[in-house]
């Protein structure tokens, strides 16, 4: 009898305890531990110097979810579709703008204008909140020195195509992550008809599909082709390794010269975020000058969207590039077309 009273006094206390206990993720008690779900298709060992900074200032832990380098951006944004009606992240740091801009179009992103958003140009970001742009990276060439002279180095991507470069240039799987944003900025800017028949010659030129920017580089870098297009990112990493390369800006020379994407990192507020708090002040910062000049500062050698910081070492200040002038909405939209126009001609 009397180990049965004991047995349901612990039962009672135990509950008391649990019942009183605060929660992951809330404020409930000094002991309690606030957390910021990220999901995030930016570089991991680049996103990491990012939270490790903010969990440094603050007493929030991030929590986040990681994309692969072969499914870059598509992967998590298939997944916060899938989410839509019970969602698990807070933030979605995407590397990928159209790919962000694309799941504002479905519903999934909550308005939010991040506190020190103001000074970057309504360019990039959302009029009403939706999505918020930072840490830019541009589409550049590298090439192996050993191969090609500074002279014979191509200058715009339509030199891609030309006898020279046949079965010795690498681009990543326009399917996924920056290349099929370049690909789709290309189909806003040129037509679906020119920008397939751009992609055939491509294909007809003997073009290698690599697994993704990084691949790229080690491509140029070991030789196995001549040119690579890439982000500037990955670019410089071999840069700074002391490869056989040198990178060039393309489509820059001219008064009617395409101009490189730029392409910024964009930070969404997941609709109906567990920690919508902790996701906003979370995204105070990653839109702020200090994260910029993290990312700027580190191999990432991204380029701020704040004014009056300063640019990637390697790489020419953003204020002298010319920039392909497209609508971020509009490369969003032809995301599908370019999809279904790549993989018909590459196999993909």
């Amino acid at each position: 009898m009397k180990r049965g009273v004991v047995v349901v006094l612990c039962i009672l206390v135990m509950a008391a305890g649990c019942r009183n206990s605060p929660s992951p993720g809330t404020s409930g008690g000094p002991s309690a531990t606030r957390t910021v779900v990220v999901y995030s298709s930016a570089d991991k060992e680049f996103a990491e110097l990012i939270f490790r900074a903010y969990e440094q200032k603050t007493d929030v832990k991030v929590l986040p979810l990681y994309d692969t380098e072969e499914t870059k951006t598509a992967g998590l944004t298939s997944r916060l579709v899938a989410e839509k009606e019970r969602p698990k992240a807070d933030v979605f740091w995407s590397s990928d703008t159209s790919r962000a801009v694309a799941l504002v179009e479905q519903g999934v992103a909550e308005s939010y204008v991040p506190k020190e958003s103001a000074a970057i140009s309504s360019r990039y970001r959302s009029a009403t909140g939706l999505w918020t742009g930072f840490g830019a990276r541009i589409r550049v060439f590298l090439y192996n020195t050993v191969t090609v002279t500074t002279n014979d180095a191509p200058r715009s991507i339509l030199d891609l195509v030309k006898p020279r470069w046949k079965g010795r240039v690498a681009l990543a799987n326009p399917h996924f992550g920056t290349m099929s944003f370049h690909a789709a900025a290309l189909f806003a800017k040129w037509g679906d008809a020119r920008a397939t028949s751009f992609f055939e010659a491509l294909k007809s030129n003997g073009a290698v599909i690599a697994a993704g920017n990084s691949d790229v580089k080690d491509r140029v870098s070991d030789g196995r082709v001549d040119v690579g297009i890439l982000d500037e990112d990955d670019a410089v990493v071999a840069l700074r390794e002391k490869k056989p390369v040198a990178l060039i800006v393309p489509d820059q020379d001219g008064p009617d010269a395409l101009g490189t994407p730029l392409m910024p990192n964009a930070a969404l507020l997941i609709r109906g975020a567990p920690h919508p708090d902790e996701a906003r002040a979370f995204m105070d910062f990653l839109t702020s000058a200090e994260a910029e000049q993290i990312l700027a500062a580190s191999d990432a050698a991204q380029y701020p969207l704040h004014p009056g910081l300063k640019s990637p070492a390697l790489l020419p200040p953003l204020d002298t590039l010319r920039v392909m002038d497209v609508d971020y909405a509009d490369v969003a939209r032809k995301l599908p077309v370019m999809d279904a126009a790549v993989r018909k001609i590459f196999g993909l």
